[in-house]
Formats: C-alpha cells, sequence, structure tokens
C-alpha cells in the first residue's frame, strides 16, 4: 500500500513536530524547538504542555513521545535538557478532547547530549518494555563502550526506568554500536526493526536483536565480520537520511530527511521492494504514524516555523 499524494494537511505552522502519538482516538505531538506538546481540536493546534527543561539547540530539543493502552493515564517523553537526554513520564488525563499532562517525572537520566546524535525516538514493544533509541552524542567511542547510555538502544522498566527484565547485559542496554537511531517499530511477528543515520556512506535498516552489536564506528553499512551485524538495507545519505518507521499491513515506511522523500519496503522484503514515493512534495520527512482512520500521518521537517502533519490514504500499488 502506497500514499496517495497530495494528502490532506491537518496542522501548519509548526516548529519541527517531532514524534506523534495517538491517545484515544487523539493526536498528542510534540515540537522539537518550541518545547510543547499539543493536539489538534477542530483543525486548530492546541498546546497541551510547555515541557519544563527542554533546551533546544540544532538536533536537540523535544524529541520522541510514547503512549501505550496498557498505561493509559500516563505519556513518555525524551528531550534534550542543559546537561542531558532524558526520558520522563506525565500524568495524563482527558476531557473530552482536552488533554492534561501533570507531574513530570524523571524515568532515565543521564544519556549524554550534543549539538547533534542525540537519538530521540521512544517506542513501546510488543513485550510491553519501553524502547529508548539513543546517538552517540558526537563521541564515536560511545557506542562501543557498554558502560555509556549513548548509541545503544534501551530497553527499561516504564514504571521506573529500571533494566527490563531479560536484557542481555541486565542493565538498560538492549543493542549497542549504533551512531543514531531514528526509528523503532515491530512486525507483527515481533520482529524489531530500527533505521539509522549513517555518517557519509551508508543509512541503515537494521534487524534488532538483544545483546547485537551494529559496529558503529567500526563498521559503516555491510563489512564481511561476524563480531558486528550486517544491516537488511542501506541507502547513500543523499536519498536517506532516515527518520521515523512505520509497520503496517506487511510493509514498513520510512521517513527520510536528506532524501525529502518516504521509502516504503513492500512485503516485507526492505532489500528489493524498495519504492520511493512523495518526491518533491512536501519536503523532509519525520515521522510517520498510523492513524486511526486507516490513513498515515506524516510529519514535516523543513524548519522556518511552517512545518505540517499530513494525512495520506493509502492505495494498492499501481
Amino acid at each position: 500500500m502506497l500514499p496517495q499524494a497530495p494528502g490532506t494537511v491537518i496542522a501548519q505552522g509548526l516548529q519541527i513536530p517531532w514524534s506523534l502519538v495517538f491517545v484515544d482516538g487523539r493526536p498528542l505531538f510534540s515540537q522539537r524547538n518550541a518545547g510543547t506538546i499539543s493536539t489538534i481540536i477542530d483543525g486548530s493546534v492546541v498546546t497541551v504542555a510547555d515541557v519544563a527543561g527542554v533546551d533546544a539547540d540544532n538536533e536537540g530539543g523535544l524529541l520522541g513521545l510514547a503512549h501505550s493502552p496498557e498505561i493509559p493515564d500516563r505519556l513518555f517523553a525524551y528531550y534534550t535538557s542543559v546537561n542531558d537526554n532524558r526520558v520522563v513520564s506525565f500524568t495524563l488525563s482527558r476531557d473530552g478532547d482536552d488533554f492534561t499532562l501533570t507531574d513530570q517525572t524523571p524515568l532515565v537520566t543521564g544519556i549524554p547530549k550534543a549539538s547533534n546524535h542525540n537519538g530521540g525516538r521512544i517506542a513501546f514493544g510488543p513485550d510491553g518494555y519501553l524502547y529508548i533509541a539513543t546517538g552517540d552524542a558526537g563521541e564515536t567511542s560511545n557506542s562501543q563502550d557498554l558502560g555509556s547510555l549513548a548509541g545503544k538502544i534501551l530497553r527499561v522498566e516504564p514504571s521506573d526506568g529500571s533494566p527490563a527484565p531479560g536484557n542481555p547485559y541486565e542493565t538498560r542496554v538492549w543493542s549497542y554500536g549504533h551512531r543514531n537511531v531514528q526509528g523503532l517499530a515491530w512486525s507483527d511477528d515481533g520482529t524489531m526493526w530500527a533505521s539509522e543515520l549513517g555518517q557519509s556512506t551508508w543509512d541503515e535498516l537494521n534487524i534488532i536483536t538483544p545483546g547485537a552489536n551494529y559496529g558503529w564506528p567500526v563498521v559503516e553499512g555491510d563489512e564481511d565480520d561476524p563480531a558486528y551485524v550486517n544491516p537488511v538495507s542501506v541507502w547513500s545519505p543523499d536519498v536517506a537520511s532516515p527518520s521515523g518507521l512505520l509497520w503496517l499491513a506487511d510493509n514498513l515506511y520510512l521517513a527520510a530527511l536528506r532524501g525529502e522523500r518516504m521509502w516504503v519496503m513492500l512485503d516485507d522484503s526492505p532489500d528489493t521492494s524498495r519504492t520511493a514515493v512523495l518526491q518533491n512534495g512536501p519536503g523532509r520527512l519525520r515521522d510517520i504514524v498510523a492513524a486511526p482512520d486507516g490513513t498515515i500521518w506524516v510529519l514535516t521537517s523543513n524548519g522556518g516555523g511552517n512545518d505540517r502533519i499530513i494525512s495520506y490514504r493509502l492505495v494498492s500499488e499501481g
């Protein structure tokens, strides 16, 4: 299934919307530079909360959001502070179309920060635990250091941020050797996928397994070395620079920033059935989210204070 252009603009005039979740069918989304969590009521953007402590600088700011129907009264957010990257939770309540967020509580702190490579994507896995994608924070050695939270995918208890049971090193670390993971998704069979920004040669789509080493900074892209896991698919950064990732109806949808397009991996064949769509259209794409009405919502990341959220119907290929 492919998105049918031109799509319907849901919201505009935004400051780099970074992540969006649906709660009881209603959207909540972050704006990286504004440091706000907002919703949309009758076509208008309404601020729900100004997140305290956000330090928006270059790639840092208010980044990922996550919500689980299993924990309906909490919302989780990843943001850059003055001293670190961190994940916090909020008490979430709803009255009609209005949301209220209170009791901002630190969950995981001390994730290294920098002006770039801050990671930021968070998501609940099918096992009910919270997964956190971090970047190397500009220090490539962080990614191979199992004592650092940077350059990793973390897996934690959503109640208190402690290591989830079954983690391979009995710490928060689930996988390592990452440069800057920006998208997380799970297929129906439980396979975990991650999209990752490369440096100058190869961006990556990886299947994530616990305890695995994905090679950065020793390896970028494929390498004939059994110590590192090779990506499932790679792109030149000029056509990708991947961000958000969505699994829906046996297809993977990948948002591309520098590539200014969406990559669709059809029928679970990411290396042989890649289709580029939405080229020469909305520009830089930050995230892709499945909406309750069967459409997908796309967040743009062009800057300048006029980014958009656009809804696309999905139609059969051809």
